[in-house]
């Protein structure tokens, strides 16, 4: 089945399945046709500003309330919602991992899900988890939903397809895709394997970034993301419906599918955005502009100009700086990075960082190439050269980000990490020429 996308960011979309089945000119008739139920889901307080206010109007087989009974406590153990400070004794520093393994015993999307790092307080609504999932099963009858925040998804290996009550959104690697905060849904495999990053953001939701000088056009465009159109199954069979709360899990049973949207219309929906359409600017001329200029999202905090979260991306690029050491410089940053490769290899790191793994450069922890990534850069003939096969990205956020006990005992962590700065040489030796022998 071919399943359709409306485009555009923020837009106020209007989508239904059967004919005349979204109401016109109202959002809560007395009788809604085909006897469905009127029902709002609010992404933001009733009384926020107009630009923020965020709400969609659903028309559905029954209302939310008939799809969720008596509630009884559920058990995820890897996934860690923050704060999460101190479960284990791994000492402070800079870290980097190979993929995290796939599972062998049938796994699902939820049950799959590994925390790293978490950062912030949920209770707050501030701040934000980096996860790895890996799985091997589709969601069948199992459902979710999450209070804590907004998924933003970035697959690595295998397509997945997310069946959520507003539509289906099919996802590839090289592909995004956010679920709002409260959204129910579940996930079918289309491989047999897969495995991808979540950051889970508990603060304000997602947006385009304000371009600034850059103007109108460049980075993301908001006509290349895609808003599912709406989607229904009928379905009369036991289903569980699973929801994560102020970091604890719950799951109720229900006797029917609780994907029943037959039509809506609004702003608050899930969207994917193909990470072929990121339009990089750079340097023209000589040195090296900060990464931000690779944003593709950012969440802001309450600070301006600080994010909660910023998502960006390394894509491919050609480089033409003069005079320019190419590579991201060494530096020291109030923001914490958690980073991941989708495929290709990363410009700064020759070595050890391949397409599934993961660094974490932590608030003010020193960073940056490593030695031979050094020398190629500082040797390279500075003609145009293409950046290609590669797509890395960062989970960017003001909070520092707490690394969990999966994380610090996973079997795939680099022990040798930081020995990658270990043969930069001492160059200087009182002349300006330096020591580059």
């Amino acid at each position: 089945m071919a399943f359709s996308y409306m485009p555009g960011f923020g837009n106020d979309f209007e989508t239904e399945t059967l004919p005349g089945s979204l109401p016109q000119g109202r959002n809560s008739p007395q009788r809604p046709a085909y006897g469905l139920y009127a029902e709002q889901l609010s992404g933001s307080p009733f009384t926020a500003p107009r630009g923020t206010n965020e709400r969609s109007w659903l028309y559905r087989i029954r209302p939310s309330v008939n799809h969720t009974g008596r509630f009884k406590a559920a058990s995820y153990p890897l996934w860690k919602t923050a704060p999460n400070v101190g479960d284990h004794e791994l000492a402070l520093g800079q870290y980097r991992w190979n993929p995290v393994p796939m599972p062998k015993e049938p796994t699902d999307f939820i049950k799959g899900m590994r925390s790293i790092t978490t950062a912030g307080d949920v209770l707050g609504q501030t701040g934000m988890a980096a996860h790895v999932y890996v799985a091997n099963t589709s969601m069948v009858d199992d459902h979710f939903f999450n209070a804590d925040g907004e998924l933003l998804v970035v697959p690595q290996v295998g397509s997945l397809r997310f069946v959520t009550e507003m539509g289906v959104i099919e996802l590839r690697p090289g592909e995004i895709a956010v679920l709002p905060r409260g959204l129910v849904f579940k996930v079918e495999l289309a491989d047999a394997e897969v495995r991808g990053y979540v950051c889970e953001n508990y603060g304000a939701k997602l947006t385009l970034p304000d371009r600034g000088p850059i103007g109108a056009n460049c980075l993301a465009n908001p006509r290349d993301f895609k808003t599912p159109c709406a989607w229904f199954e009928e379905k009369e069979t036991p289903c569980r419906l699973i929801v994560k709360w102020c970091g604890n899990f719950h799951v109720t049973e229900i006797g029917h599918s609780p994907l029943d949207v037959v039509a809506w219309h609004g702003n608050y929906a899930p969207y994917k955005y193909d990470l072929a359409t990121f339009s990089p600017v750079g340097a023209l001329l000589f040195d090296h502009p900060d990464p931000s200029i690779f944003t593709v999202l950012t969440a802001p905090s309450g600070e301006e100009g600080t994010a909660n979260i910023d998502f960006v991306l390394f894509p491919p690029r050609w480089l033409v700086a003069e005079d320019t050491f190419r590579p991201p410089w060494y530096h020291r940053n109030i923001m914490s990075e958690f980073m991941g490769l989708i495929h290709g290899q990363y410009d700064a790191k020759e070595e050890g960082f391949v397409p599934g793994g993961i660094s974490l450069h932590n608030l003010m922890l020193a960073h940056g190439p490593d030695a031979p990534g050094f020398e190629k850069a500082s040797r390279a003939e500075l003609k145009p050269v293409k950046l290609d096969n590669t797509m890395a990205f960062m989970f960017e956020t003001r909070f520092p980000q707490m690394l969990t006990r999966y994380g610090a005992e996973l079997e795939t962590r680099q022990d040798n990490y930081i020995d990658c700065w270990a043969d930069l040489k001492k160059r200087f030796n009182g002349t300006p020429e330096g020591d580059w022998s």
